[in-house]
């Protein structure tokens, strides 16, 4: 990522994980931490901060990089003043589990079946540590595990390790993490050459937004101005079940791939539909420059792309009032956990495996929330409100409509192919925020 440091934006001061891009391959660490003594939760967040990176001085070649987030619980547990807790909007203090009817995390999805403790107000502090291969990872992590050295008030109570492999693919077997939305002042590679770059403040706290103002933020401002919210969703992923799926529902006409690349909205290497509507292109698939530089307009009736794919739900682009989309993009970040389904297999073998997502945004209720309920499990916007995302949506057993021509194929029954195992909301302070929480006195 080239940082062209617009005037005002502090970026000194914002955690390099909340905007910078996460190398290809990589290895990387989710830790919970439960904090039962406040004053040695402050020492932990001193001792990390010098391990933080900041957006201003992250270099996209280093070894190895830390993130701290903060659940509402956790802010609770390091002591802050109440007229601080109380600033922090509904969403955040209730936390994803509370807010689960918003989310349609009910049935096998509901928070009574997330694995522990998620959900349960028990994790507090999140570290993430991100490294390009396992190896280069172990100095990221015995800073992390130095840092609880001495402080029995700070238990680890929840891990997960993820990854993504050199083809960066998912375990349905698709190229992920591609739409990223451009940033004013941070270019990378990627990102929609076709649409204007989006406001800081639809990222980090303190800067203007889409519509011009600035999103409410924590007080003082020093605890507010440039952090971010993080929604974190550790979702199964039934690779099994999805194979068989494409093997059942599979014509003479229609193959297996094809059938795939209809539900998710690109091909396996990443080459979208809208782009290589007949077949898979690896070498547009791996071109950051091109991948993503489209839209929808010219495609209203998804003959390419249907409008109810996974990508296009979570992406409208052109395809819905341009407007209301710039208010509800995310940065996604998307790491696989557990191993791979063998090849062939088109039954689950019982293994956890799935994808470790991460949202990144000023406004949970705006932005993430409003793109689960509306988007991914809700086809009112698109015209069928029986739909809803065919790969990602919970409790589905809905149908998928694939536009063609003369007459078009709508599927089924469709099966659950995700499963939400938990979450959290959490909170990235920027650096100061954290010298600030670290030196309060209680």
């Amino acid at each position: 990522m080239t940082i062209q440091s617009p005037a005002g934006l502090e970026l000194e001061d914002i955690q390099a994980g909340a905007l910078q891009e996460r190398p290809t391959p990589y290895s990387g660490l989710y830790i919970g931490l439960r904090i039962d003594d406040p004053a040695q939760g402050r020492e932990l967040l001193r001792r990390v901060l010098p391990g933080l990176d900041s957006a201003a001085g992250f270099d996209s070649h280093r070894q190895f990089s830390l993130a701290v987030g903060l659940t509402y619980t956790g802010l609770e547990a390091l002591g802050l003043p109440q007229e601080s807790l109380e600033s922090f909007p509904d969403e955040f203090r209730q936390g994803m589990a509370a807010r689960a009817d918003e989310l349609g995390d009910v049935g096998e999805n509901a928070p009574e079946h997330w694995e522990s403790p998620l959900g349960s107000g028990a994790i507090h502090v999140v570290v993430v540590g991100l490294a390009k291969d396992r190896g280069l990872l172990e100095p990221a992590l015995l800073l992390a595990r130095d840092a609880l050295r001495d402080l029995p008030g700070v238990v680890p109570v929840w891990e997960q390790e993820v990854g993504v492999g050199e083809d960066a693919r998912n375990w349905f077997g698709f190229r992920d993490g591609i739409s990223q939305p451009r940033i004013e002042g941070l270019e990378g590679a990627g990102g929609n050459p076709q649409e204007a770059p989006l406001k800081v403040g639809e990222f980090i706290l303190g800067y203007e937004d889409e519509g011009g103002i600035l999103a409410p933020i924590p007080a003082p401002d020093v605890l507010g101005r440039n952090g971010t919210f993080v929604a974190f969703r550790k979702l199964h992923m039934r690779v099994g079940a999805f194979r068989g799926y494409l093997r059942e529902h599979a014509t003479d006409s229609n193959s297996e791939d094809w059938l795939a690349a209809k539900m998710v909205g690109r091909w396996p290497s990443g080459a979208p539909l809208a782009l290589a509507p007949d077949g898979d292109d690896p070498i547009l698939g791996a071109d950051a420059k091109r991948n993503n530089a489209f839209l929808y307009g010219d495609d209203p009736q998804g003959l390419k792309t249907p409008p109810g794919c996974h990508a296009r739900r979570m992406n409208p682009r052109d395809a819905v009032v341009t407007g209301e989309v710039r208010l509800h993009r995310l940065i996604r970040r998307g790491t696989n956990y557990g191993p791979p389904l063998p090849p062939g297999l088109i039954e689950d073998d019982g293994v956890d495996r799935g994808l470790l997502f991460a949202f990144v945004g000023a406004r949970l209720a705006r932005q993430f929330e409003f793109v689960q309920k509306q988007w991914v499990d809700d086809g009112k916007f698109i015209g069928t409100t029986a739909e809803k995302d065919p790969l990602i949506a919970g409790d589905h057993s809905g149908q998928f409509t694939i536009p063609k021509q003369p007459i078009r194929r709508r599927l089924q029954g469709i099966p659950s192919f995700v499963v939400n195992r938990g979450g959290e909301y959490a909170f990235m302070p920027g650096l100061r925020a954290l010298r600030w929480i670290a030196d309060l006195d209680t």
